[in-house]
């Protein structure tokens, strides 16, 4: 088992903050109105081409170099931002990608400083409030939400012992691994670190992944991205738009059922009125999340990699995306049956209507028969 108070590690943090902008983005739109020197299409790594399912591919906008503060001032840090097309924005912030070698617990303690900075730095919000005037009529039926997500991975090229050999790392304990992950600065219960580090994976003798709620050290040669980080990326990204529709579904249920009752306290004829643009509504709620959600799970599929599909289907046991995705399909099963209550209602009330007319008509051919007598 190795030691980690001796050894050294290689790396970097990089921060993310997704958000949902907006119903749809065309890409073609965004490449045409972004400088060709700050854009780049994701391309899978040739090892995984075969084994990713990606069928509209985002866009990585490069907006430069952040200066950020207070404990991290003087670090290097470089912005950027994925755009996918079915609303989702993902900011990436890597910092300290060009430190050398330091300890465990000096890493530790800058992934710590990150993880603080990350929460109360501006830089995302301001990129992405100008990334998203920059695109303009990319953005269908813009709207800058405010369910964000916040995730960090630190990234690690190299890990090598006292000696300087390479650490072995399926031989590193996750106790190890809580002051980075859990940021816990006392020792965390066995049972503790178990249950909330379960999920542990390695491919070949020289990478690592390790995931937990918020963080994942991901440890690969070389500090270029790895496909394990855009994998959790676009886990993250699922669950944003399951979070935000989910949030969206619980918003517009009490607004609906407080509009069908006015409706119905304004009068019948009123009523029938106005049950056209409820009707509509609740049509249109339940398609656009419906679209939106199915476009963005379809949005990649991990086929014959074992290895990335296991991170993957991981990541989202993490975050709970089954529970959120029944969660939203409950309340779209609330406005289904609540239109079809009240498509059924309106069509009694046309049914009814029809009835009076045909009476009204009957008692008018009854009048005018009397009016004229007999012969």
């Amino acid at each position: 088992m190795v030691t980690v108070s001796g050894s050294h590690v290689r790396g970097c943090a990089i921060g993310y903050r997704l958000y949902d902008v907006g119903y749809e983005i065309d890409l073609a739109q965004v490449a045409a109105r972004v400088p060709a020197e700050q854009l780049t299409r994701f391309v899978p790594s040739p090892e995984v081409a075969s084994a990713l399912s990606i069928p509209r591919p985002p866009l990585v906008v490069h907006l430069g170099a952040v200066a950020l503060g207070g404990a991290l001032a003087g670090v290097p840090a470089t912005l950027s931002a994925r755009v996918y097309d079915f609303g989702v924005i993902a900011m990436r912030l890597r910092v300290g990608e060009h430190a050398g070698p330091r300890s465990w617990d000096e890493f530790s303690a800058f992934g710590n400083r990150v993880t603080a900075a990350l929460a109360t730095t501006t830089a995302f919000h301001d990129a992405i409030v100008g990334l998203c005037a920059r695109l303009g009529p990319a953005i269908d039926r813009p709207d800058l939400s405010e369910v964000t997500e916040d995730y960090c991975v630190f990234r690690l090229a190299e890990w090598t012992l006292a000696d300087g050999a390479p650490a072995a790392l399926d031989t590193i304990p996750d106790a190890a691994l809580t002051s980075l992950l859990l940021q816990e600065a006392r020792p965390v219960n066995a049972a503790t670190t178990r249950a909330l580090l379960p999920h542990r994976f390695s491919y070949y003798a020289d990478d690592l992944a390790v995931l937990s709620w918020e963080h994942a050290l991901v440890m690969a040669p070389g500090l270029e991205e790895s496909d394990v980080e855009w994998v959790l990326e676009f886990a993250n990204a699922q669950l944003l738009e399951l979070r935000y529709y989910d949030t969206r579904l619980g918003e517009d249920l009490p607004r609906l059922y407080a509009e069908i009752e006015a409706a119905r306290r304004r009068g019948r004829w009123l009523f029938r009125r106005r049950f056209g643009k409820l009707l509509g509504r609740l049509y249109r709620v339940n398609a656009d999340t419906t679209e939106v959600v199915e476009r963005a799970e379809g949005a990649l599929k991990v086929t014959n990699d074992v290895y990335l599909a296991r991170i993957y289907g991981a990541a989202m046991e993490i975050f709970r995306a089954r529970e959120w995705r029944a969660d939203v399909d409950r309340k779209l099963g609330i406005i289904r049956d609540t239109y079809g209550m009240l498509n059924a209602e309106a069509q009694a009330g046309r049914s009814e209507l029809l009835e009076w007319m045909i009476v009204v008509l009957i008692v008018a051919e009854l009048a005018m028969a009397l009016y004229r007598g007999p012969g």
